[in-house]
């Protein structure tokens, strides 16, 4: 019989870029599967108190339910801010927690908060410069977070939008300005925190404009999916990250 193929699951809040989902299903191509189920973000609100009841433990379980339906290898909680708002330490908890939900041991489960810090640390880069689409007090949380993990932050921008359904709306020439237009020259990468932002259709067009890698909020969590369940395989069309050959022993955070 053949190998059972390779099933990460993704609990995402509300509505805005899941569609980056389906198409980076697609674009792997091979019989990976990247099921995603909604959980209630109560407020659509980038705002402190607001993320940390998103990102609650009992709203990432309720959705569990259905995840479990496809059995997936590896549990991924696809929201950037709703995981550093709680800190490094607060968002452990917030993985374990899940794990301990889903059934699975920690070291398969993650968020993209971690998937960002993991990925910096598999491409060997350590200036970053982050183009967040948050107002400016909760991207100074994603610094910290970052900088807690080793990295080294050279700029740091909040385009100061409150809803994720607003961001959800920015445009391919809008995400490339974004992102050139928060460059810097000591920056070895770019970072897009925010899954609600489209980006895997760009990710290519964003390295070619700004000759670095760059990071973006779901390329990172389909990543790290599959590198918590064993698939290293490099892919083209998905960025420098997902054309590693290799990736190297991970030391911050979950595993």
């Amino acid at each position: 019989m053949p190998d059972r193929t390779t099933c990460v699951g993704f609990l995402y809040p509300g509505f805005s870029a899941e569609d980056d989902y389906p198409r980076l299903e697609a674009l792997l191509g091979d019989g990976t599967r990247l099921p995603l189920v909604h959980t209630d973000m109560g407020e659509d609100a980038h705002r402190v108190d607001a993320l940390l009841e998103m990102g609650s433990t009992h709203r990432l379980a309720d959705g569990l339910t259905e995840l479990s339906r496809h059995s997936p290898d590896v549990v991924v909680w696809a929201c950037t801010s709703a995981s550093f708002i709680y800190g490094p330490e607060g968002a452990l908890r917030q993985v374990e927690e899940l794990a301990e939900a889903a059934g699975l041991p920690v070291s398969r489960a993650s968020s993209t908060s971690f998937a960002f810090a993991h990925a910096v640390q598999a491409l060997g880069v350590r200036r970053l410069a982050i183009a967040a689409t948050y107002p400016d007090d909760v991207a100074g949380y994603f610094v910290r977070f970052l900088e807690a993990a080793g990295a080294e932050v050279v700029q740091v921008s909040g385009r100061g939008i409150i809803t994720a359904a607003e961001v959800g709306t920015l445009t391919r020439d809008q995400v490339l300005d974004l992102a050139l237009s928060n460059d810097h020259p000591d920056a070895e990468a770019v970072l897009l925190p925010d899954t609600a932002l489209h980006t895997v259709a760009y990710l290519d067009d964003l390295e070619q404009a700004l000759g670095k890698p760059v990071l973006t909020a779901n390329q990172v969590s389909a990543w790290e999916g599959l590198r918590l369940a064993g698939d290293a395989k490099p892919r083209t069309g998905l960025g420098a990250l997902f054309g590693l050959s290799h990736h190297p022993r991970i030391t911050t955070g979950v595993a």
